[in-house]
């Protein structure tokens, strides 16, 4: 049987830093002082240091707005269309820098197969024709978008390009995930959908899969899905952006689904047996969770940690950040990894990959 090879990932942001002016827009919009209180010891735990946006932030003091544009100014904050046609404008050029920085050159004409993921906005033609035009590829590349399956879509993605290199074992499947999650903020006084939206932020990555053996093996893919949490996680489309609801109990089902499908997730295998874990940042408690449910050092999630601090949450791309990561380290042959990723559902998608020789 053919194996499939995580070659290689390109990751790339946006330029702005918008953290600072999401947190000030949020505590100006609670009222209740002990309310704001607690918000900002919220804020202080969530171990988040920067996200960056296709959005350029206000500059302090000169308009109400939370961005330079007035994009998101209270009272005023955008329909749905508006923030498509941003999407629309914004995330072609975000994705075409992280294929960009694959450095593919003239390889771009053998790519085969193009996958790309999105939860955060829609347009046809979409992303994908883009690519294919600012890319180089070749025009008959063959095409599948994955939409709409949030933060954990990357997994599919590797685990549909997977599928097509052992039945196609000549074929190169580019993937590429993208996100603008920053255009979904909304108006509002609740404290966990405020807190919700201080996690997310714009990124892109993309991702070579083939038969060449380097990078790193895909081994085997497993989901698992917790039925009785699909309301923890939702995703619709409203009529001023798409509305998400994330509360506050999905560690502890994620702690309870990754206890329980241990032995499905590892294929047997003992977490202390796993020297690599790629885990989709969805927050600090979500790593937590992780940790608690495999009895894991700390150090274990260091570069999903770090991940989250310098980009925070950016849906699907995220956890290819963490395995971009952990590929420029000096990872020994045969080193066995896990990588997940949690969405609607509630699902954690798994995959298991070891080190090419």
């Amino acid at each position: 049987m053919t194996l499939a090879y995580l070659n290689r990932v390109a990751v790339a942001v946006p330029k702005h830093d918008i953290h600072g002016a999401f947190v000030g827009f949020a505590e100006r919009s609670i009222r209740d002082r002990r309310s704001r209180l607690l918000f900002n010891r919220m804020v202080a735990r969530a171990d988040i240091q920067q996200r960056w946006s296709c959005l350029a932030p206000a500059k302090p003091g000169c308009n109400e707005s939370v961005d330079a544009d007035g994009f998101y100014t209270p009272g005023r904050f955008p329909s749905t269309g508006r923030r498509m046609s941003k999407y629309e404008n914004e995330a072609p050029d975000l994705g075409a820098r992280a294929v960009d920085d694959l450095c593919l050159g003239a390889a771009s004409r053998e790519i085969t197969h193009l996958i790309v993921t999105s939860c955060t906005g829609f347009c046809a033609p979409g992303i994908d024709l883009e690519l294919v035009q600012r890319c180089n590829l070749n025009p008959s590349v063959e095409r599948t978008l994955i939409g709409f399956m949030g933060c954990n879509a990357a997994i599919n993605g590797l685990k549909l390009a997977r599928h097509i290199v052992r039945s196609v074992p000549t074929a190169k499947v580019l993937v590429v995930c993208i996100e603008l999650c920053t255009l979904h903020l909304q108006e509002t006084e609740d404290i966990e959908q405020l807190l919700t939206f201080l996690l997310f932020g714009d990124g892109c990555a993309a991702a070579l899969i083939s038969a060449d053996p380097y990078g790193f093996a895909l081994d085997g893919f497993h989901a698992e899905l917790v039925q009785d949490a699909a309301e923890q996680i939702t995703w619709a489309i409203g009529d001023f952006g798409f509305d998400m609801v994330l509360s506050g109990r999905v560690p502890t089902s994620i702690t309870q689904a990754l206890r329980n499908g241990a032995d499905r997730i590892l294929s047997g295998a003992s977490p202390g047996a796993i020297d690599l874990w790629a885990v989709h940042p969805g927050g600090r408690t979500v790593l937590d969770a992780v940790e608690g449910a495999f009895d894991l050092r700390r150090s274990a999630l260091a570069a999903s940690r770090a991940i989250l601090r310098d980009y925070g949450n950016m849906s699907s791309p995220t956890v290819l950040f963490v395995l971009e990561a952990l590929m420029r380290d000096d990872v020994p042959a045969g080193a066995r990894g896990c990588a997940m990723a949690f969405g609607p559902g509630l699902t954690a998608e798994t995959m298991l990959f070891s080190a090419a020789a």
